[in-house]
């Protein structure tokens, strides 16, 4: 009797192995599915800082005389700016940039023969960084007025700026993250898998843009400050497991 019935449970215990050890090598082979899926976070926006430079200078032999003058300039472009509306506290005047002039002396064969000092030159740049926008841009479209006064004032084209960036960036990832789940679910669905947990999640480069403009997107990213109204965008990359 205690003999058969160790048969038996041997004959048992066989049979357990055989199938636990037939579902590890099942399990083993068996891969774990994944789905990829890139979102897209896009958003229009307006600049709400603009910074603009414009630059002014003197020629004069005597170099006294060309700072004296020069300064003269500063004055007069700084009562300009506040007659504008603009607060003394958004503009500011660089360092004043000396530069020796001379000319190239040739003989009548052009045989070269040396140099002569002709002048000096004094360059200065004001930049304006104001939140007034649309007054700063009607300012640097009538500074010639100050033609009329005597200043050759030569103006840079304004750059545009938006200081709640990085506020904006957090909802567009948001927004990516969220249509990249999207995608990722009817995917699945429509493929008869079940979406899983999230394994991998990559962000893109973020990208800005002029509105309406025809400007590539780049590997290192755009960063567009030449347009007033903008478009920025980001992507998110998101690796699902599937079952």
């Amino acid at each position: 009797m205690n003999k058969n019935l160790s048969a038996i449970v041997f004959g048992i215990a066989i049979v357990l192995a055989s199938i636990i050890l037939g579902n590890a090598f099942i399990n083993r082979n068996k891969t774990a599915g994944t789905i990829s899926v890139t979102g897209l976070g896009e958003a229009n926006f307006t600049s709400d800082l603009i910074v603009w430079e414009a630059r002014f200078s003197q020629v004069n032999m005597d170099l006294k005389q060309a700072y004296a003058d020069l300064q003269r300039d500063k004055e007069i472009i700084s009562e300009y700016l506040k007659s504008k509306g603009l607060n003394d506290s958004v503009f500011v005047f660089n360092a004043v940039v000396t530069e020796k002039n001379f000319k190239q002396n040739y003989t009548n064969d052009g045989k070269y023969i040396g140099q002569e000092f002709t002048d000096y030159t004094l360059t200065q740049t004001v930049q304006i960084n104001s939140k007034d926008v649309e007054n700063v841009e009607k300012i640097s479209r009538e500074v010639t007025d100050l033609l009329n006064k005597g200043i050759q004032l030569y103006s840079m084209a304004p750059r545009y700026y938006y200081s709640k960036l990085e506020d904006l960036k957090i909802e567009m990832v948001s927004q990516a993250t969220e249509n990249a789940h999207l995608r990722a679910k009817s995917i699945s669905e429509n493929s008869g898998a079940k979406l899983g947990d999230l394994s991998i999640a990559q962000m893109g480069i973020f990208q800005i843009t002029g509105q309406n403009s025809n400007e590539d997107y780049s590997w290192g990213g755009v960063y567009n400050t030449a347009s007033k109204e903008k478009t920025a965008s980001i992507t998110m990359k998101l690796t699902y497991h599937v079952k």
